[in-house]
């Protein structure tokens, strides 16, 4: 347990021992973990070493643990000071190289699921000013559940902008998710052909997820760091978005204020059948009904004219 935090595991085995029997000597250490006393009393200076054990006054000396909350608490203030240097010697580092890069430093490869979804958060982390996203199936992470990273950002007061493929919000409780990120601060609209997953942090990074051919699964990315590509990403992004609808908010209970507001989203029958909890046949009929009374060609226009006179929320500027 207490590896990652810079103890080795004999010591920690010992630190243990220690814990169940307190104010023990080295030889009766040895003699309750079965190992040398050379051993132990190695582990013991170690121990001491990181404020994990403390030696009694007198003769034979006896020692106590420290309790384990305490332990973990000094340990963690000794890494993120560790953590601390590293850092400040790395910016160091840095200010002292050349100022053009190399080809490969515009361009990086991840593989793998975890990867790609720990890149992802990391480049969330990173944004200070704005955060762009295209967002389609599939996922690296779970898309069922919340994204705690979006709502430190937008409390942080970084602008948060999405583009979302109608099939990214066929996926359970996407919909609601995404209206909970819109009434936090999000900005959120709906493009019916997504080209691709996108995500752009302050016009200084980007990540392009990769899906696999025979998995269909996203397992590696392609993160940017050319300004020249940059450049081109957030172009094809902000053209998006003036072409792209917005995401209308909750609209309550109104069957068929929420049909529409479905309709204008891009979801397909099945998928609005499921959210609304009615049958297939139903969602045909009135969306037939609404699309004539609408005098619109597709059930999409109907959508997005309903919301353009005001039969649900209308466009956001910007």
């Amino acid at each position: 347990m207490l590896q990652p935090l810079g103890v080795p595991p004999d010591a920690e085995s010992v630190y243990r021992v220690l814990l169940r029997n307190p104010r023990r000597t080295v030889t009766e250490l040895a003699g309750l973990a079965g190992r040398g006393a050379r051993s132990v009393r190695g582990a013991i200076a170690t121990l001491e070493s990181l404020g994990l054990v403390s030696r009694l006054p007198g003769r034979p000396a006896r020692f106590v643990a420290t309790p384990p909350d305490t332990a973990v608490d000094v340990l963690v203030a000794r890494r993120e000071t560790e953590i601390a240097e590293i850092r400040r010697a790395a910016a160091a580092l840095a200010s002292g190289l050349p100022t053009e890069h190399r080809p490969e430093d515009q361009l990086r490869i991840v593989l793998g699921k975890e990867a790609v979804a720990a890149q992802f958060l990391q480049l969330q982390q990173a944004a200070s000013a704005e955060l762009r996203v295209l967002d389609r199936p599939p996922y690296a992470q779970d898309p069922q559940q919340p994204n705690p990273a979006e709502h430190t950002l937008l409390s942080r007061g970084v602008r948060i902008r999405g583009i979302y493929a109608p099939e990214a919000l066929e996926v359970p409780g996407a919909l609601a998710l995404l209206h909970e990120a819109v009434a936090s601060g999000e900005e959120a609209r709906i493009y019916a052909d997504v080209p691709l997953k996108l995500a752009i942090a302050d016009h200084t990074t980007a990540i392009l997820p990769f899906t696999g051919k025979t998995s269909g699964m996203i397992d590696s990315a392609l993160v940017v760091y050319a300004p020249t590509l940059l450049d081109a990403l957030v172009k094809l992004f902000d053209l998006l978005w003036q072409a792209a609808e917005p995401v209308v908010p909750d609209v309550g209970d109104s069957a068929d204020a929420r049909l529409l507001s479905l309709l204008a989203a891009g979801l397909k029958d099945e998928a609005i059948a499921r959210q609304l909890g009615v049958s297939l046949r139903t969602v045909h009929r009135r969306t037939s009904e609404l699309a004539t009374s609408l005098g619109a060609r597709t059930r999409f226009q109907a959508g997005v004219l309903a919301q353009r006179r005001g039969l649900v929320p209308g466009r956001g500027g910007g």
